[in-house]
């Protein structure tokens, strides 16, 4: 993860958390619609915590993670129970879980290491299982105005990345527009992949 980043969510994880954000709550149902009953989910990026007291009430297993340990400090006070400082490269599970969920997260990802991560990702899903992520979409990599990284990759880039990273049954990605933390709308693709059974 970019050190400049990960420091700017260590900064502002309070101020962070006090957003609400609800324009993902029906990308969130759908990817959980998917899923088993007590499916097993890791979540990378939990960020405040939000996603991840959704996931528990609708009744799944869910690890939450983020590569902030400031942030992981007030998810598990929300939540009232742990949440794990974990960066990507940390991720070492084989077939653990029956889904990832990773939001706004693995958009931080530098380019050249995007397939790595994913192709841990990839490892620790079990067969079938189903993994979301989320990116601004662009086509060269670069900071915003709160000089965050983001890797902005285009559609046909995610999908070379993907099948670099591993077999997938299916990868599906959608558009859309979200407002983000610095107040600018922001063009988005949300990938929903399918690991081969």
């Amino acid at each position: 993860m970019d050190e400049e980043t990960l420091q700017f969510y260590r900064g502002n994880a309070e101020a962070y958390a006090r957003r609400e954000i609800t324009s993902r709550q029906a990308r969130l149902t759908a990817f959980l619609d998917r899923l088993a009953p007590g499916a097993s989910i890791l979540e990378l990026g939990c960020g405040a915590g939000g996603d991840t007291a959704e996931i528990l009430s609708r009744g799944f297993a869910v690890r939450p993670t983020d590569g902030s340990p400031e942030m992981a400090e007030v998810a598990s006070r929300r939540l009232g129970r742990p949440v794990e400082t974990l960066l990507f490269e940390q991720l070492d599970a084989t077939e653990a879980y029956d889904a990832v969920w990773a939001n706004a997260c693995l958009l931080h990802v530098p380019r050249p290491e995007l397939a790595g991560v994913l192709a841990r990702i990839w490892r620790a899903l079990k067969p079938a299982g189903h993994f979301y992520a989320s990116y601004k979409a662009g086509d060269v990599d670069g900071r915003d105005t709160l000089n965050r990284y983001y890797n902005y990759p285009s559609p046909d880039w995610l999908r070379a990345t993907y099948s670099e990273a591993g077999r997938w049954s299916g990868v599906t990605i959608d558009a859309g527009e979200v407002k983000g933390f610095d107040d600018k709308q922001a063009s988005m693709l949300f990938v929903v992949a399918q690991k081969s059974g």
